[in-house]
């Protein structure tokens, strides 16, 4: 079985079905070996807050150590982000071995007229996976109510209830008490339900279980948001009986503050966790398309909520900004209150109303009856995409763009900020360009047969529209749904730089939503920024100040040593010099803050009058935010942004970043995983850590991204990165190649073998596919490999 045809099937199970009730689900269960016998698991029900309490809990026990399994619904592209183990969604494999595998399972349920839905058989799915993964917790967000969700099926060791509101009325119950009494049915035997819900809601959850509140005041874990520490995040406070801490939310509001509370609540219940590893673990959850804020001038917002209480939370947080018009994308499903969701928003300038690509959106003149009297002027866009286009285009740079009304609508709107084209082979211009010389061929002046290929991953109607006009202006365009997520379109174009032109200018007149495709065509056939502005690749000499590196620890630790081997890196054609003060080897001793400080900053100060740039190889922001200060030009972070305050503290001072990929710093040979497609997971991964990056204030032109070679990825996985080094100038940033003396020659060399020979060998690789950085450890011999690889180009 091919992964397109287990998707597909899972994809076309029903949706509903009149049967409620937990039985399927644990017959799917018990056919798979109850794979939740082994797993604690943690059930997060309610109207609201349901996903971001899943993914703050699943953070702080991530940052605790443990291995955490998180289910959450619905996917914004597709089933399989729903179904997440330490952040990495299910692969491709295990999703065709567990259809294989609940196959018979599925036809005894069907021969029986108990076929499930789509939700019940991935909640198996999820469960199985995290099974099989022997995670420590594994965190499910209900679907619908608690008492007959098919997450119901497993045991929890805990649970919560977020919030309610009136929902789903025609399954729970017809007021807030009867659907409170539905959802508390998920409370543990051993623990007290916790609990955010007030009112009649608290009232009715009460006499079905006892509970541990959570609120701003008044309860027994005050959570109160304090105010906003910049317009990306809030400071919060927690305050339990015999605990309490403060630190900063990426997820902005009163209602978010309180999401953590309950987060906090659940860690210590089920593994007592600290509060030191909870507030670390909160600060770094994000939530995409929960008051998601992608851009600025205007500020653009992305905020999936899909009910009046939603709604008018989502109002409570929009109050703190100040703009000038409100425009507002909405897109919602049909059965949703949508006069009661228009209603709780601020005035509306002007609603851009459009239909996700599903069948059950409502449509629009159902929702221009609901904005009537609410927005000042209603227009009806045939896709979400276009009617963001339409709304940014509109709006002045002190207005405020919001897309909301249903994750649907989110998901669509964001492909703008996420959807990537991506290189997947080129010509040698040089070489192209000389077969046609115009002394040769006098007719052929001005010829273009630069080629290029390139693949995106769009939506359907799309994936039409663009290969409509690339065949218009004579390139070749091929599609298919196989290996493609979820609800896109494999899309390739093969044609010459002049064509794909053409192409770009066709989408931006079309203006059918797919004006960032044509840029992101013309920021690859353009190439990406050299943040360093050196001619060719540069050489970052590697200068490690610490006593215990793989290769050189203990060699310059000292600083007279540091400053001599810095002066004699430079005379030997060393263009950057990157100073670390703690070892990344696996097994290495973690440094404090202060020894780090203590080791880099000198020399930092030291290399000042170098004719070159420094830059800093730290994953503390502490350490960064010293160096920065004592002269430093750029922060180099193998931990990809880990320390939730580093990517502030770059943009404080303007610096220049290098954003690593990685599974784990210092590297655990023990945390491995697998990859579909090494280079599409890393490249989407690191495509979203440009995206917070930018968030805080970073210009993509000064980012470079490094693969990660060796860290989390085995030999064959690390050259395959290197090889399809030009795939990255998808992301628009510069590229780094981090290869030197690595373990991934031990099979080339041998254990113990010279791993010089190998080193430069990858650097030519590297530098022949365009890296725009090599970071070495023997500069004279690769600066030598670069200088000839540049000169042949």
């Amino acid at each position: 079985m091919q992964y397109h045809e287990a998707a597909d099937y899972l994809e076309s199970l029903q949706r509903r079905r009149p049967k409620l009730g937990t039985e399927t689900t644990a017959r799917m269960l018990s056919h798979l070996g109850d794979p939740q016998a082994g797993v604690d698991c943690v059930q997060v029900a309610g109207s609201n807050g349901k996903g971001s309490t899943s993914r703050l809990l699943a953070q702080v026990l991530r940052a605790a150590g443990l291995d955490v399994g998180v289910f959450t619904s619905p996917g914004l592209n597709g089933f399989r982000e729903q179904v997440q183990v330490n952040g990495v969604s299910v692969p491709k494999a295990r999703v065709i071995d567990f259809v294989e595998r609940i196959d018979p399972c599925l036809d005894r349920l069907a021969a029986e007229d108990d076929m499930p839905t789509h939700f019940e058989v991935v909640t198996a799915m999820a469960v199985d996976h995290f099974g099989r993964e022997d995670v420590d917790v594994a965190v499910l967000e209900v679907g619908i109510g608690g008492r007959y969700d098919a997450t119901s099926a497993v045991s929890p060791v805990a649970s919560a209830v977020t919030s309610v509101s009136l929902e789903h009325t025609e399954l729970l119950g017809d007021t807030v008490a009867e659907i409170a009494r539905d959802k508390a049915q998920v409370a543990p035997e051993d623990a007290p339900l916790v609990t955010a819900a007030t009112g009649d809601a608290l009232d009715a959850i009460r006499t079905e279980t006892d509970v541990v509140t959570v609120g701003p005041a008044d309860a027994d874990v005050v959570a109160v948001e304090n105010g906003m520490r910049c317009a990306i995040e809030s400071e919060v406070s927690l305050t339990g009986p015999d605990w309490a801490l403060e630190t900063n939310l990426q997820l902005l509001g009163q209602h978010q503050a309180e999401n953590a509370g309950v987060a906090a609540t659940l860690a210590r219940q089920v593994a007592g966790v600290d509060t030191r590893d909870i507030a670390a673990g909160l600060r770094q959850a994000t939530l995409p398309g929960r008051f998601e804020i992608l851009d600025s001038d205007p500020t653009a917002v992305l905020d999936g909520s899909h009910n009046p209480g939603a709604m008018a939370t989502l109002a409570d947080v929009l109050d703190r900004f100040d703009y000038g018009d409100l425009r507002v994308v909405f897109g919602a499903m049909a059965d949703k209150d949508h006069a009661a969701m228009a209603e709780a928003l601020p005035p509306v300038d002007t609603a851009y109303l459009a239909r996700p690509g599903l069948d059950r959106a409502a449509d629009l003149d159902t929702l221009a009856a609901a904005f009537e009297g609410n927005a000042a002027e209603v227009s009806r866009v045939p896709s979400v995409p276009e009617a963001t286009e339409r709304a940014l285009a509109d709006a002045d740079a002190d207005d405020f763009v919001l897309v909301t009304g249903s994750l649907y609508a989110v998901a669509e709107a964001r492909d703008r900020w996420t959807r990537l084209v991506v290189p997947k082979a080129g010509g040698h211009a040089a070489s192209e360009r000389d077969a046609l010389d115009v002394e040769s061929f006098p007719d052929a002046a001005g010829a273009d047969i630069d080629h290029h290929v390139l693949q995106a991953f769009l939506r359907p109607d799309q994936a039409e529209r663009v290969a409509r006009r690339f065949e218009a202006a004579g390139g070749d365009c091929h599609r298919s749904a196989a290996d493609a997520p979820g609800k896109f379109v494999a899309t390739v174009l093969s044609g010459t730089a002049h064509q794909l032109a053409a192409l770009a200018d066709a989408l931006e007149a079309d203006g059918h939503g797919l004006s960032h495709v044509a840029g992101r065509i013309r920021r690859t056939i353009d190439g990406p920024p050299d943040p360093l502005d050196t001619d060719g690749p540069a050489v970052m000499g590697i200068l490690n100040v610490t006593p215990d590196s793989f290769h050189d620890g203990g060699e310059h630790d000292d600083f007279a040593a540091a400053v001599a081997r810095a002066e004699e890196m430079v005379a030997a054609g060393a263009d950057v010099i990157d100073v670390g003060g703690e070892s990344t080897r696996p097994g290495a001793d973690p440094v404090s803050v202060a020894e780090e400080i203590d080791r880099v900053v000198p020399v930092v100060e030291a290399l000042a009058d170098l004719d070159v740039p420094v830059s800093v190889d730290t994953r503390k922001a502490a350490v960064a935010d010293a160096a920065l200060s004592a002269g430093a030009d750029i922060v180099n972070d193998v931990s990809g942004l880990s320390d939730p305050e580093m990517r502030f503290v770059v943009a404080d001072h303007d610096a220049a970043l290098v954003l690593m990929h990685s599974l784990s710093a210092p590297v655990d040979p023990d945390r491995t995983r697998t990859y579909d497609d090494v280079v599409d997971d890393v490249l989407r991964e690191l495509s979203e850590q440009v995206l917070l990056a930018q968030r805080a204030g970073i210009e993509r032109e000064q980012i470079l991204v490094d693969p990660g070679c060796g860290f989390g990825k085995d030999a064959d996985e690390s050259f395959e990165l290197v090889d399809r080094l030009p795939e990255f100038e998808a992301l628009g940033c510069g590229t780094m190649v981090g290869h030197s003396r690595k373990s991934m020659f031990a099979d080339v060399t041998g254990p113990s073998g010279d791993r010089l020979p190998p080193t430069l060998a990858v650097t030519a690789m590297a530098a022949e596919r365009g890296a725009d950085v090599v970071r070495v450890h023997d500069v004279a011999e690769n600066d030598a490999v670069v200088q000839s690889v540049d000169a042949t180009r």
